[in-house]
Formats: structure tokens, C-alpha cells, sequence
């Protein structure tokens, strides 16, 4: 079936889409969320933003003398 992307600015579009779409038979469908309503292991993913607060991480690795990559490394690893 062929697709197509329709960007608008106007809410409005939309719903002239909707009514136009009941007399040509075709669908309007919205990009799903890929991390809506996800879980791993019981563990509901949550999209990460801009809005943490990373002050409390700096107080456990100041001093530490460990790198990302050393982090990675040790406490990344999957166990099997």
C-alpha cells in the first residue's frame, strides 16, 4: 500500500484530513511512541529529557579516578 508524510502547522488540517479520508477510503495514522508503553523485565522504559538532575551522580564519581570507558567496562557487562 502506498504512504505518504503530511506536515502541518494547523490543527485544523488535521481534522479536514479525517473528513476527507471517510469519502476516499483511506487511513490517517500518528507515528507511534517507540518507548510508549514499553517494559523490559518488568521495568517500564521511560524516554530520558533534559530536565534530570545530575548533581547527585557528581558527588559519587568525583574523586573516583574512573573513566567512562572503565565504567562501561565493569559494571556494564551483562552476566550470563
Amino acid at each position: 500500500m502506498p504512504e505518504i508524510t503530511i506536515k502541518y502547522k494547523n490543527s485544523k488540517t488535521l481534522q479536514v484530513l479525517k473528513d476527507i479520508a471517510k469519502y476516499f477510503d483511506f487511513v490517517i495514522s500518528a507515528p507511534k511512541n517507540k518507548y510508549e508503553n514499553t517494559t523490559v523485565n518488568g521495568v517500564t522504559i521511560v524516554p530520558a529529557n533534559s530536565s534530570i538532575e545530575i548533581l547527585g551522580l557528581k558527588k559519587v564519581f568525583t574523586g573516583k579516578k574512573i573513566s567512562s570507558k572503565e565504567l562501561r567496562n565493569e559494571a556494564w557487562q551483562r552476566k550470563k
